[in-house]
C-alpha cells in the first residue's frame, strides 16, 4: 500500500470515527495560500551527468559535515540514497530502459506541504518565495512531518543527544533573500537545474517537450503531483521510437514506466497531501488535544538533563581551574625560595598567560564562549 492510499484510508476513518473531535483536530491543521509568483527549479535529467557538484555546493553553503567519501567519488551514485539530516541533496543513478540517467533528490517544496500540515508546533511554513522552511525552536521531535512527507525527505538528527532537530533542504532561502541562486543551481555545470518563477518554468518545460519530439516523457513531474511542487522534473523518453499512430499509447506507457524507473511516484494524485494528513490526524484526537502535555513533559525532561549536564561540567571546570591555580602557587613559591621574588613574579605571569592561552584555544575548539 502506498502512502497516499494509507493516508486516504486513515482520513476516511478519522471522519467516521472522530466527528466529535473535528474541531480539536482542525486546530492543528495548516492551510497555505497558493503563491502564483513563487520560485521553483526545473531539473532536466537529460542534461544531468551525475557530477555531484550540486551535492558539494549544498554541503558548503549549509555548513554540513563532510561525507565519508569525497564528492569526486561518483561511484556512490550507483547506490540509491535518500536525503538525511546531514545530506540535504543527493544524486542517484537510475537505469531507464537500459540507459543510465541521473536524478537529483531534495525537498520538493510542495505548494501545500504535508509536513507543515502535520506539524503541531508550526515549525514548517510555506513561504511566498516558494520555499518550505523549518524553525526548530518549538520542535518536540514527534517526527510526524517525516511520516506525512510523500517524498520521504525530512531527516532527523538521531545522533544528537540534546535538542535533535529535523533537517532538510531549505531552498537556500537565505540566499534567495540576498538575490542569489540556490547553491546547487549555481554550481551545476550542465545547466540541468533552471531557477525561476514556477509559472515560467512550466512554460519552459512544455516548450522543451514540444520542440524536442521523442526526447522527453510528455509529463512535467511536480506540476500537479501532490498538489504541485516548487521543484519539477523532466524525464528522458528512452523507449523505442513509437509510430505516429501509437504516439499517444507510448506517452501513456512512458508516463507510468519511465517515470517509475527514474524513482518518481506518479500515483500521488493531484490532491494536496496536507488535506489527507488532516483526516489521518483526526484518528488520533487524544494526541492532537494533549500533545503539549505529552511532549511538553519530554521536552522538560530533556532540558532538565541539559541543565544537570551543564552544572556537572561547570563544576568539573571549576575544580580543574582550582587545581591548576594551586599547582601554579606551589611552583611560584618554590621558585621564590630558590631564585627570589623577581623570578617568581615573572614565572607566575608566564604560567598565567600560558593557561589563559590554552583555555582560549579549548573554547575555540569546542565552540564555547568561556
Amino acid at each position: 500500500m502506498n502512502r497516499r492510499k494509507f493516508l486516504a484510508i486513515m482520513g476516511s476513518a478519522g471522519v467516521i470515527s472522530a466527528l466529535g473531535t473535528a474541531k480539536v483536530a482542525n486546530a492543528g491543521v495548516h492551510t497555505f495560500p497558493y503563491y502564483a509568483d513563487s520560485y521553483g527549479v526545473l531539473h532536466d535529467t537529460t542534461r544531468c551527468i551525475g557530477c555531484r557538484r550540486c551535492e558539494e555546493a549544498c554541503n558548503a553553503v549549509n555548513h554540513l559535515p563532510k561525507p565519508k567519501k569525497p564528492f569526486t567519488d561518483l561511484s556512490v551514485t550507483a547506490t540509491k540514497r535518500r536525503t538525511s539530516a546531514y545530506e540535504w541533496t543527493v544524486v542517484n543513478k537510475y537505469n531507464v530502459n537500459g540507459k543510465d540517467v541521473f536524478r537529483k533528490l531534495q525537498c520538493f517544496h510542495c505548494n501545500d506541504p504535508a509536513c507543515a500540515s502535520a506539524c503541531f508546533a508550526k515549525c514548517f511554513q510555506k513561504q511566498p518565495d516558494g520555499s518550505v522552511t523549518y524553525e526548530g525552536s518549538q520542535c518536540v521531535g514527534c517526527r510526524y512531518c517525516m511520516v506525512a512527507c510523500p517524498f520521504y525527505v525530512p531527516g532527523f538528527q538521531y545522533d544528537e543527544a540534546f535538542d535533535p532537530l529535523v533537517q532538510k533542504c531549505t531552498f537556500c532561502e537565505p540566499r534567495l533573500k540576498e538575490g542569489k541562486l540556490p547553491g546547487c543551481v549555481e554550481a551545476c555545470p550542465m545547466d540541468a537545474l533552471t531557477f525561476g518563477r514556477r509559472s515560467d518554468l512550466i512554460r519552459i518545460a512544455r516548450s522543451r517537450i514540444t520542440e524536442n519530439p521523442g526526447k522527453y516523457v510528455n509529463y512535467v513531474y511536480g506540476e500537479h503531483d501532490a498538489g504541485g511542487t516548487a521543484w519539477m522534473v523532466l524525464s528522458p523518453a528512452l523507449a523505442a521510437p513509437a509510430a505516429a499512430k501509437d504516439a499517444k499509447a507510448h506517452d501513456a506507457h512512458a508516463d507510468t514506466s519511465e517515470l517509475k524507473q527514474l524513482g518518481l511516484d506518479k500515483h500521488l494524485g493531484t490532491q494536496p497531501m496536507g488535506e489527507l494528513t488532516y483526516g489521518a490526524l483526526g484518528t488520533v484526537p487524544m494526541i492532537v488535544a494533549f500533545w503539549p502535555v505529552l511532549f511538553g513533559g519530554a521536552y522538560a525532561m530533556t532540558k532538565r538533563r541539559e541543565a544537570l549536564f551543564k552544572a556537572e561540567k561547570d563544576a568539573h571546570v571549576k575544580e580543574t581551574k582550582d587545581d591548576l591555580a594551586a599547582a601554579v602557587d606551589a611552583a611560584v613559591r618554590k621558585i621564590e625560595e630558590t631564585q627570589g621574588p623577581g623570578a617568581a613574579d615573572t614565572a607566575r605571569r608566564a604560567m598565567t598567560d600560558a593557561l589563559k592561552a590554552r583555555e582560549a584555544e579549548c573554547c575555540k575548539e569546542h565552540g564555547e564562549d568561556k
